[in-house]
């Protein structure tokens, strides 16, 4: 159940709908009034209980005195040269935390945070320099979605949240909402948050909620495995796995999980997790690093260990960052990288950088992260930072 907030009422994003049901019921009402309130806070994007007017007056006025719509505050909004859009939204008074917007053609992408930092220390990663603060709230989790939503809706419209110049740049999506899909890509390992994003999950899948397909829900690991396998029973959508090495020695360097959970279980973990949930393939994130990890001889071990599963890999070009070791690797090596893995029977894509002018591409988002904790994943204080 969602805990108060700081003003005392309780946060309704925060609950799923067998919550919300319990909380209703602990008001003395029916529990169809759980989903007329998912229905007026997720499909018409209304925070306000007063103005949920098909819910009986009396009922308004009780909930109003004991319960919230309540997301994160933004602190600020950059919107970058190709539509990209990324939000800096307020955790508490000193720390932040960022989501991004990414518009294509027929599609657009959500991609949001699930920690304030992170703990996991991978080497090439901007978030992971800030250190790690704290876990997101499901509320705090389930009202990017929300936010950005009626963000982007107001924007569209000239509305009245958002009537700048700025916000008049094009975000048009042409599959018939706005946020066709979320990714759990942003600041933070999920699956170290496991106890707030597995109910945030289900509020992006429910009919009543957000609705989406589960193939279009898709959440990002670096390779907490014990977890993994706990995703495998409680949740179903699509799955991503941050590799960026194809042997444990440079992984180990590179990603310091690896030390604890090496390649071989990490694969083991992924296959299961594709047999339990009927799932088409894993997506296997791999960031290209100039003379690191991307080299023909590297691409072919990476082959011997996907070639024959259903996988593929999608190579990231590095974003820089300031103070960063080190540098993209030049285009035509990514395409040779590409090409090795397609002839070796994997299917592989580049991904094309977006909002990169304002530091909205993958591994630049920073946040705000005044008050860090030491916690690594990489070490043998694990247990320390994981939400079970």
């Amino acid at each position: 159940m969602s805990a108060p907030t700081a003003t005392g009422l309780t946060n309704l994003l925060g609950l799923t709908r067998p919550q919300l049901e319990e909380y209703i019921a602990g008001l003395g009402s029916k529990s169809f009034r759980a989903r007329q309130l998912m229905n007026w806070i997720y499909k018409r994007g209304e925070g306000r209980i007063t103005q949920m007017t098909d819910l009986a007056k009396d009922f308004r006025a009780q909930l109003a005195q004991c319960a919230q719509v309540r997301v994160p505050r933004i602190c600020a909004l950059q919107v970058s040269a190709d539509g990209t859009r990324k939000w800096k939204l307020e955790a508490d008074a000193s720390q932040a935390f960022e989501m991004v917007y990414i518009p294509e053609p027929g599609r657009g992408t959500l991609c949001i945070s699930s920690q304030v930092g992170c703990a996991l220390d991978c080497s090439f990663c901007s978030t992971a320099q800030q250190g790690f603060n704290r876990n997101l709230t499901t509320a705090e989790i389930v009202g990017q979605v929300w936010l950005a939503a009626r963000e982007l809706e107001a924007a569209v419209g000239g509305g009245p949240e958002d009537d700048s110049e700025e916000s008049a740049q094009v975000i048009t999506p042409l599959s018939g909402r706005i946020i066709s899909n979320v990714v759990f890509m942003g600041m933070g390992e999920p699956l170290a948050n496991f106890r707030n994003v597995i109910p945030a999950l289900s509020i992006l899948l429910d009919d009543f909620g957000f609705d989406l397909s589960r193939r279009r829900v898709t959440l990002s690991t670096s390779g907490l495995v014990p977890q993994m396998y706990k995703l495998a029973e409680e949740a179903n959508v699509a799955l991503a796995v941050s590799l960026h090495a194809p042997n444990d020695a440079l992984r180990n360097e590179l990603v310091p999980i690896n030390r604890k959970h090496p390649i071989s279980e990490l694969l083991a973990a992924c296959w299961h997790y594709l047999d339990e949930q009927n799932g088409r393939s894993v997506t296997f994130e791999y960031v290209m690093l100039d003379g690191v990890n991307d080299s023909p001889s590297q691409a072919r071990e990476l082959v011997r260990l996907l070639r024959g599963h259903p996988a593929k890999v999608n190579l990231i070009p590095f974003n820089p960052y300031p103070g960063t070791r080190y540098r993209r690797s030049p285009l035509a090596t990514i395409q040779r990288f590409r090409d090795e893995l397609i002839r070796g029977g994997v299917l592989a894509t580049i991904r094309r950088t977006r909002g990169d002018d304002i530091d909205a591409a993958c591994g630049q988002l920073a946040g705000r992260v005044i008050d860090r904790t030491t916690v690594r994943l990489g070490n043998k204080t694990i247990g320390l930072a994981v939400q079970s």
